[in-house]
């Protein structure tokens, strides 16, 4: 630093801006020629056929995906179809089975229906038969019923009781009425 400084003007003054420097401008212009022409030929032979042979590989990677897409598309789309399709034959298949079973509950309770009322038609046909035998039976002994009761309460009135002839006499003309 003291070789830089002599007779207190600094020497960096003098020289002024290295590039400007029209002393080494023939050297410069060669080195700048000669690093140009190594930095072209380096990317051109080495550094761009690496870098296209990238984009290319990209390129045929982004093909080959887009490819396989279209692939997988179609076939979540036949695989969709397919869902589909079987989805509507299992709704089918089962309203199918719905129908079919409620035809035959359907049918099974009209068989016991028509038993139930063959039944209960036999079973209202012996009560009415029960109902006439008793109420004959009963009609029956209406006329003895009648005699005593008449007897009993004629003996109360009167104080004496009616012979059995009368009784019988006044109860079959009152019956016959």
């Amino acid at each position: 630093m003291a070789k830089a400084i002599e007779n207190g003007v600094d020497l960096a003054e003098e020289v002024g801006f290295p590039p400007f420097d029209t002393d080494t401008f023939a050297s410069q212009i060669f080195w700048l020629v000669l690093t140009f022409a190594f930095l072209y030929w380096f990317v051109s032979k080495i550094a761009l056929p690496r870098l296209a042979s990238v984009i290319e590989e990209r390129k045929q990677r982004v093909e080959t995906d887009l490819a396989d897409a279209a692939r997988l598309k179609a076939q979540a789309d036949e695989a969709f179809a397919a869902y589909e399709a079987s989805l509507a034959a299992a709704k089918n298949n089962a309203r199918v089975i719905a129908e079919e079973t409620r035809a035959s509950l359907a049918s099974e309770s009209e068989v016991q229906r028509k038993s139930l009322e063959q039944d209960l038609a036999t079973r209202i046909a012996n009560a009415e038969k029960t109902i006439d035998d008793t109420k004959t039976k009963a009609l029956s002994h209406v006329g003895e019923i009648a005699s005593e009761a008449t007897s009993s309460i004629v003996e109360r009135l009167l104080g004496s009781a009616p012979t059995q002839v009368q009784v019988d006499k006044a109860v079959k003309s009152a019956l016959d009425r």
